[in-house]
């Protein structure tokens, strides 16, 4: 029988969407995005969520699995706000073509998302700290945005180190990945042939350890799956992962990952993610001594630690360092 984590406590939820103006490859574009916060309160401080590669804003409040799961409407129970976006080209933001979705674009574009957020643009709340929050594909542009802007408070990156698994990185492209003009799900998005997604099926290997999964939730990602830039997700993997991009950062860094992540750990990422203390002597070299880095591995989980049965576990080790760093 199948069990899930209970809510963090009673505290009501209430989420909305806002829609943002945003530089486009050659205009105005539009970002999405779904604001959560706690009912009744307006926190000053706020994290700004990105997704990875061929997901959307819904990686992080998941519909079709169980309430426990939504990393959001998590952190509101307990009094913190989120923002989660949809990158241009995913979900309900505007879908350019697919060549300049580069990661300087992208940074800029949340870069963007911030300002428009200590404004006030989002909720009506003029937030006074954003902490940016990426996953995978998603760290790397946040590493890059943090890196080149400096106009957020804290970062936190999961499901990234320094060091990628090429072999099973290149293996899982060419026999996890397809053009979105291909897929039966996906292919009324258009036939742009540099929009990629995930072949049936494939995410379960590449996103998940199954022993630490619930197939509830391994269905509704699947089921909520998004296209990828191909030359955007180049510019990140080489920009915002492998080069040193996170030695801009200069304010503190929260760095995450699951023990079994086949694509950022192992030996063939050389890269020991067992455990919190050998995952920071590895990374600490790529962020200078004002990141204060932080690292956690959530025992078991695969590449997206957010939807693995113990992931509670990882939203509380977030929510710890952000009240040790900002009071949150």
């Amino acid at each position: 029988m199948t069990s899930f984590a209970p809510a963090a406590n009673a505290t009501g939820v209430d989420c909305s969407i806002t829609t943002l103006p945003v530089s486009g490859p050659t205009s105005t574009a539009t970002m999405s995005g779904q604001l959560c916060e706690p009912t009744g309160v307006s926190p000053k401080t706020i994290q700004l969520l990105v997704h990875g590669g061929t997901y959307n804003r819904s990686y992080w409040d998941l519909p079709g699995a169980p309430e426990s799961y939504s990393y959001q409407r998590d952190m509101a129970r307990s009094g913190r706000a989120t923002f989660a976006v949809d990158r241009l080209g995913t979900g309900a933001s505007t879908h350019p073509s697919s060549l300049p979705l580069l990661i300087t674009l992208e940074a800029l574009n949340l870069h963007e998302v911030v300002q428009h957020l200590r404004a006030g643009h989002v909720g009506g709340t003029a937030y006074e700290k954003v902490v940016i929050v990426g996953h995978s594909v998603g760290s790397g542009i946040v590493a890059m945005e943090a890196a080149t802007y400096h106009d957020v408070d804290g970062v936190v990156l999961s499901g990234m180190t320094h060091m990628p698994a090429v072999p099973v990185l290149t293996l899982g492209a060419a026999l996890g990945l397809q053009p979105v003009f291909l897929d039966n799900l996906l292919g009324t998005l258009g036939s742009d042939p540099l929009y990629f997604t995930t072949r049936p099926g494939a995410r379960a290997g590449l996103f998940y350890d199954l022993d630490d999964a619930d197939q509830l939730v391994v269905d509704a990602d699947e089921a909520t799956k998004d296209e990828v830039s191909v030359p955007g997700m180049g510019t990140v993997a080489v920009f915002g992962i492998v080069l040193p991009t996170t030695y801009g950062i200069d304010v503190p860094v929260f760095n995450a990952v699951g023990t079994n992540d086949v694509l950022f750990c192992g030996v063939l990422a050389l890269r020991d993610c067992s455990n919190a203390n050998a995952l920071r002597a590895q990374e600490a070299l790529y962020y200078r001594p004002e990141a204060q880095l932080e690292t956690y591995v959530l025992p078991g989980a695969g590449h997206s630690l957010a939807l693995h049965r113990n992931a509670d576990a990882y939203r509380d080790a977030t929510r710890a360092w952000l009240s040790s760093k900002f009071g949150m």
